[in-house]
């Protein structure tokens, strides 16, 4: 395999703390010097927190490493909507990624051009909500960062804007377009990002429909872990098969047959 794509939320992380084996894994990868990125549908941080947030882990990565569907959407929103008044919805703060966005403030004398859905959380609120569904009557399009029904905290699972963009969707008699993960797009993206192909790339992901089935209709070989958002009926019900299905990322290097570490007396120098 020639190069290794990685979700963080549920395979490397559970609200940002390391998953067992995770760190130990990702050092077997440098290691080996697959070339890697962490592609990520996170919408609350951006790339360069993002890094810090798992070097300070013990991963080694840095900001170079993390490809995050704001900085997707970004590019999408100035090859498609150039100059265009975009009023974002979103649970945190990555207006860093956005460059080149105009974002405007609900109650601008100007009504938006598009409506742009990050992640949910306490911004997903009745007003903001309903606000969104004036402006898509009135003719503003609609740009959706994800689709995700919900992911894993240390509390359990927790709703994510899929289950909002569908209501939406539904009412106002519009569809999104996705520029994150499942969109072909974004892994296409990824890949030139990394400077491979989808033939020689592993994508490595605990939601089956928009990491690991989506990667695979792109030509990427798909690995389903069994950790952070993954449920046995989920899977059952899904509309295919992943190519690999592994207990955790601590067993992604033993799948690609990457040598185990020396060990400590036995390394050179």
């Amino acid at each position: 395999m020639g190069a290794v794509l990685i979700d963080i939320d549920g395979v490397l992380t559970v609200s940002w703390k390391p998953l067992p084996g995770a760190v130990a894994a990702m050092e077997r990868l440098r290691a080996a010097g697959l070339p890697l990125a962490l592609v990520t549908n996170n919408t609350s941080r951006t790339r360069a927190v993002i890094a810090r947030r798992l070097a300070d882990a013990g991963f080694p990565v840095d900001a170079d490493d993390i490809l995050t569907a704001p900085a997707v959407t970004a590019g999408y929103l100035r090859e498609h909507h150039p100059g265009a008044r975009c009023l974002l919805i979103n649970s945190g703060d990555v207006r860093a990624d956005l460059e080149g966005v105009t974002l405007v403030e609900e109650g601008a004398d100007e009504a938006p051009d598009v409506i742009v859905f990050g992640g949910a959380g306490g911004a997903f609120d009745y007003p903001a909500l309903n606000t969104a569904f004036r402006h898509l009557q009135r003719g503003a399009r609609l740009v959706a960062m994800h689709r995700n029904l919900y992911w894993r905290t240390a509390e359990g699972l927790d709703l994510d804007t899929g289950a909002f963009l569908l209501g939406l969707e539904r009412a106002a008699r519009v569809e999104a377009q996705v520029t994150g993960k499942p969109a072909e797009a974004f892994f296409a993206t990824a890949l030139h990002h990394l400077g491979a192909t989808a033939a020689e790339t592993l994508m490595v992901g605990d939601d089956i429909a928009s990491d690991v089935l989506a990667a695979q209709r792109a030509g990427i070989t798909g690995v389903l872990v069994k950790t952070g958002k993954y449920l046995p009926e989920t899977h059952r019900a899904a509309d295919g098969t992943p190519d690999h299905v592994i207990d955790s990322f601590a067993d992604l290097p033993d799948l690609l047959g990457l040598a185990d570490p020396a060990p400590p007396g036995n390394r050179p120098g």
